[in-house]
């Protein structure tokens, strides 16, 4: 579904994703990790467009996305990006309605099927109470259940999740991902947190200074060796018994050298 060959991408003459290579497959989730300043970020703006590579190629379905026009490339893959910005007031059901635009003729209203599409989406995220509301007088968190709610109402085959997590508490950061892990979509998401990571993802790349540093099932990727190389931190990597997820426990370093 989604395949990444040999890319390059430079800002301020500096190269922050390295030759990198990776493949998705229909319906599976897969999540890409790595500290600050990996290049994981550098990645997924690449791939939705923002960013151009120095060298390499993307292609989606088959499809090099140089040769698709925006609105192409909006049918084929939805954004929830970390920071979303907008220069007028509007109401969140507003900003669930641009998902909608991708699939309008120029100057095509809205109709019923769109309201109904947009509506089903909100409710999905949990926001049903603030249709009406401004998007401004929204927490962080709030706001990017939203952003995620106009995503789905793109009703694209793959979603694109640049930390989609962040500003969320527990347990919506939870809800945001079994929501999307329910939609059977091809998912590619950039996650800081390695249990979420370990408990969502079908199969993980791990990057380190702009390159893949190893890829796998969070069972190959997660190890102690693995997450110390990379992150430089002890961790006891466990296995549930009753669900078979990984969890991770960090051991704090004040704790060094107690009993």
């Amino acid at each position: 579904m989604i395949d990444v060959e040999c890319l390059d991408v430079t800002l301020s003459k500096k190269l922050i994703v390295d030759h990198v290579s990776m493949h998705i497959k229909k319906e599976e989730f897969v999540g890409v990790i790595g500290p600050n300043g990996s290049g994981k970020s550098t990645l997924l703006k690449t791939i939705y467009r923002i960013l151009k590579p120095e060298c390499g190629f993307i292609t989606i379905d088959g499809q090099d996305i140089r040769g698709l026009t925006l609105r192409e490339s909006a049918l084929k893959s939805a954004v929830v990006s970390q920071h979303n910005h907008y220069n007028f007031d509007f109401k969140v059901k507003d900003v669930v309605m641009m998902g909608r635009a991708p699939h309008k003729k120029s100057m095509e209203l809205d109709n019923a099927e769109d309201h109904r599409i947009a509506e089903e989406a909100i409710s999905k995220v949990g926001m049903d109470d603030f249709t009406d509301r401004s998007f401004y007088t929204l927490s962080g968190g709030e706001q990017q259940r939203i952003i995620l709610a106009r995503a789905l109402s793109q009703q694209t085959p793959c979603l694109l999740l640049d930390e989609p997590t962040n500003h969320l508490d527990v347990k919506y950061q939870l809800h945001l991902l079994d929501v999307v892990k329910c939609l059977k979509l091809t998912v590619f998401c950039a996650l800081h947190d390695l249990n979420l990571a370990a408990s969502y993802c079908d199969r993980l790349y791990m990057m380190k200074e702009g390159h893949i540093h190893c890829s796998g099932t969070p069972n190959e990727v997660l190890t102690e060796r693995i997450i110390k190389e990379v992150y430089d931190v002890d961790v006891t990597v466990e296995k549930n018994e009753s669900t078979g997820l990984l969890n991770i426990i960090y051991h704090p370093g004040y704790l060094r050298g107690k009993d």
